[in-house]
């Protein structure tokens, strides 16, 4: 498919809303695929750091 105007690919020929809402949502499942995972894994390593040291107070005052 051959477009003579930046504006007429962006239009796609009356189907561009919904071919672009398309792509942006597939986008934002792609990033939050890719970022979750990072915060839930820093989320994990700064609850476990907080039990250790909650764990080392008991222990110093034991």
């Amino acid at each position: 498919m051959s477009f003579s105007s930046f504006t007429e690919f962006v239009q796609m020929g009356g189907h561009g809303l919904y071919v672009w809402i398309s792509y942006a949502t597939a986008l934002l499942v792609v990033v939050f695929n890719i970022v979750r995972p990072l915060q839930m894994r820093r989320q994990f390593f700064v609850e476990q750091a907080r039990q250790r040291r909650r764990e080392a107070q008991n222990a110093s005052h034991s």
